[in-house]
């Protein structure tokens, strides 16, 4: 029987070659998005320095705009909202809202208390717009989105049910195999807290809602796993789940699928927000 080399199987900045060209040009389109989309940034939504995130206001016609919060990744411990800003060019062309906020990074905090910025990301976003977003999170944030949709805590006056849809692009949804590998220095998991940060093992949404796992066809077999294996431990109940496996694309390169005119996943994601906002 082979054992898996968990660290190669879940760091992708090593895994593929081009990652640094890839984030570098991220960050060139974030630059050119910030300068050119409309909205207000550095809303705060909390005490810490970086509890802060940034809203770009759909092209439009009348009415109001559906609404996506994008939550970044990089394992809980890298990124920030500046560096995204690029997602939301081709979602606000095409009539959407899009919120991207920022949060302390492990390890300054832990992924707990990460969770638990972003339900106050939700609760000021949900005063601010009184719009039920999608949540859309790459990696890491595609936990913190299965995270909060399934959580039962208060948030502000918003409604209990506040997320009804979510679009993962390569979660992690069972943290236990991180904790051999090099991310863990900064994430200082051990068995009990993994299990009970994973999504895949913990309580499941008690409310209708639709989440889709999306993962590369070119990620490793971890990845794959992940997706599959989440959609089938939220089958059954009151979640619509389904995992989806996009051709061609790795870590990274799912993300850019958000940007692209015309892919299913940002023509999914725009049905998802349009619905709910109807």
């Amino acid at each position: 029987m082979t054992t898996l080399d968990l660290e190669a199987e879940y760091n992708n900045r090593a895994r593929v070659a081009n990652s640094g060209e890839i984030i570098a040009r991220w960050a060139q389109a974030s630059l050119a998005a910030r300068s050119e989309l409309k909205g207000d940034v550095d809303i705060a939504y909390g005490p810490k320095p970086r509890n802060a995130y940034d809203l770009y206001v759909g092209h439009q016609t009348k009415g109001r705009a559906p609404l996506v919060a994008y939550i970044h990744g990089g394992y809980w411990q890298r990124g920030d909202r500046r560096e995204y800003a690029f997602v939301a060019g081709e979602l606000v062309k095409r009539g959407v809202t899009v919120a991207i906020p920022s949060y302390t990074l492990c390890p300054d905090c832990s992924i707990a208390d990460i969770v638990a910025e972003m339900e106050l990301f939700l609760a000021a976003l949900w005063a601010k717009t009184k719009r039920r977003p999608v949540l859309v999170g790459h990696s890491a944030g595609g936990h913190i989105a299965a995270m909060l949709m399934a959580s039962r805590l208060p948030r502000g006056d918003a409604p209990a049910n506040l997320v009804k849809a979510a679009y993962g692009l390569s979660g992690v949804y069972d943290l236990p195999p991180l904790i051999p590998t090099s991310l863990n220095a900064a994430l200082k998991l051990d068995q009990p807290t993994a299990l009970a940060l994973s999504p895949m093992f913990g309580p499941q949404p008690s409310h209708a809602c639709e989440f889709v796992a999306a993962v590369g066809g070119d990620e490793s077999s971890e990845f794959i796993r992940q997706a599959t294996d989440f959609a089938s431990a939220w089958s059954g109940g009151k979640v619509a789940i389904e995992s989806k496996i996009v051709s061609a694309k790795n870590h990274f390169t799912i993300v850019d699928e958000l940007c692209r005119p015309g892919s299913d996943i940002l023509d999914r994601v725009v049905a998802m927000a349009e619905a709910i906002a109807a």
